[in-house]
């Protein structure tokens, strides 16, 4: 049981070494790389299998008594996040297989990819407040060696905002970690939690100061999950890299963000509800607005789903503001709606690449009547992303909009259904200009990066197809299965809401 705690971490370092060793072989990186994925993606299964029949685990790495050692914990909400990782990262590595350039792919793409999903897998195992921020850093590090790889210009200016912003979050939050240790002499999320209520009750003036950290972790998980106002990072350099290293950003990196601020605003930050999270809910609902506006004014395939990752962003910051063991299950039920959704399109735009090209939509066309499958396969996720039914985003968007009528926050709803609409005219833009116009006959005086390919799919095509396939099918079969899924997401959510199993499952283990 402990053993799969710490596998998720073991298994991505292991595939990123071996990697390394036969660095000049890039078959045998691929094979290396798709094991060890793979690997990653049944220790996960396992792990939620674990955690859902045993409840909340936890392990002391070094045989540490928690607080002092370096603590792994798995419930419901991290195993779950570490099997969609795994998920994502076993689709983006086959997707690699048939997209990856041979230069990147020689230049260490599968030992970057490795060590990236080694990072997010612990942010989401950790359970103290130093590691997480030394899980994001080996996240940024990763992704930002992926973001350049391959040197072109694009990638190089995209890359300056990206890690510049990012760096500005982690100096925010290694501030925030070092004023909480001064303040409680703990780290460990779980003894923070009673010693952070302790405060509060002996010290009624310490308040404010709490909720000043707070604050300082709002603004650092904000910037490094994208969210009003800190968000322009994000479409300026997303879409500069390979489709395949895209797909495993838009999937995860920003989710990582909204993770940490779920954790730290339902187990630590609940002394001042009425203020930080009225705040969060105002923030989400901006997030969505600004983002889904920015989307409507894009022309370039990439770009409008990167404005589409902040604005869905909004709508998981929204539920947790919200602050209701229904809104938190939607929450749930919307990362994992996203990740799926959103990784699956980012896919479909490299295919549509690799056909045409290019990826403006004035260029772009005919993809409906050359490549009818590949139009199927983006409408489904699309659609999702729109909140149409029986899809997995209406019931992901239905579950945060009755969450919010229970409560009677019909502004934050009123909102929420305006942005839903607002994204189906995007997803129908990109509908109308790459798959179902006719392919223009003539194109502008600036060249497609790539020659544009003949109709029917080549080998490489036919690889990059198989997860798009397997996505769009999790996106229909998530809709379909909503109910029993929502029943996992409650019990998610009812943890991150009673977290005295949490506590005492972390603090009372020994090895």
């Amino acid at each position: 049981m402990k053993l799969l705690l710490v596998l998720p971490l073991i298994i991505p370092l292991t595939a990123a070494g071996l990697s390394l060793l036969v660095w000049r072989s890039r078959v045998a990186q691929r094979a290396v790389g798709l094991i060890g994925m793979a690997a990653l993606f049944v220790v996960a299964v396992l792990l939620l299998s674990a955690v859902m029949k045993h409840g909340i685990c936890a392990t002391q790495v070094g045989d540490w008594p928690a607080p002092f050692g370096i603590t792994l914990v798995a419930d419901t909400f991290s195993a779950l996040m570490v099997l969609l990782a795994a998920t994502i990262g076993l689709a983006v590595t086959v997707y690699s297989v048939g997209a990856m350039d041979p230069q990147r792919e020689s230049f260490g793409y599968y030992p970057l990819l490795c060590v990236l999903l080694m990072g997010v897998c612990g942010a989401f195992l950790t359970g103290d407040l130093f590691n997480l921020y030394v899980w994001f850093e080996v996240m940024l590090i990763a992704s930002f060696v992926l973001l350049v790889l391959g040197g072109e210009r694009p990638q190089m200016e995209g890359a300056i905002k990206y890690v510049t912003l990012n760096l500005v979050s982690s100096a925010i939050l290694l501030s925030a970690v070092g004023i909480v240790y001064g303040l409680t002499g703990t780290l460990n999320m779980a003894d923070l939690a009673g010693r952070l209520r302790q405060i509060e009750m002996e010290d009624a003036g310490q308040g404010s100061f709490v909720t000043a950290v707070a604050m300082m972790f709002l603004v650092a998980f904000g910037i490094k999950a994208a969210a009003f106002p800190l968000f322009f990072w994000l479409p300026a350099s997303y879409h500069t890299p390979p489709a395949a290293v895209s797909a495993v950003f838009a999937g995860l990196l920003t989710k990582v963000g909204v993770y940490g601020l779920i954790r730290v605003f339902t187990l630590l930050f609940v002394h001042d509800i009425g203020f930080t999270h009225g705040l969060i809910a105002l923030i989400g609902c901006v997030t969505m607005v600004t983002g889904v506006l920015g989307a409507a004014a894009q022309n370039e395939f990439r770009r409008i789903l990167s404005f589409h990752i902040v604005s869905q962003i909004g709508y998981m910051i929204l539920a947790l503001g919200m602050f209701t063991g229904a809104a938190l299950a939607g929450a749930v039920f919307f990362i994992m709606h996203n990740i799926i959704a959103k990784s699956c399109l980012f896919l479909v735009s490299g295919v549509a690449h690799r056909i045409r090209g290019t990826y403006e939509l004035s260029r772009l066309g005919g993809l409906y009547r050359d490549y009818p499958f590949l139009a199927v396969l983006f409408f489904i996720p699309a659609m999702a992303l729109a909140g149409i039914p029986p899809l997995s985003g209406f019931f992901a968007k239905l579950a945060i909009i009755k969450a919010g009528l229970d409560i009677q926050e019909y502004v934050l709803v009123a909102t929420a259904l305006l942005v839903g609409i607002l994204t189906l005219f995007s997803m129908t833009k990109i509908w109308a200009e790459a798959f179902w116009k006719s392919a223009p006959q003539e194109v502008d005086h600036q060249p497609a990066t790539t020659a544009p390919r003949a109709a029917g799919y080549d080998r490489a095509t036919r690889i990059m197809l198989i997860p798009v396939i397997f996505l769009a099918a999790m996106t229909v079969l998530a809709g379909v299965g909503a109910e029993p899924l929502l029943g996992l997401f409650s019990r998610a959510a009812d943890e991150l809401l009673d977290t005295t199993r949490y506590i005492r499952v972390v603090l009372e283990v020994r090895s």
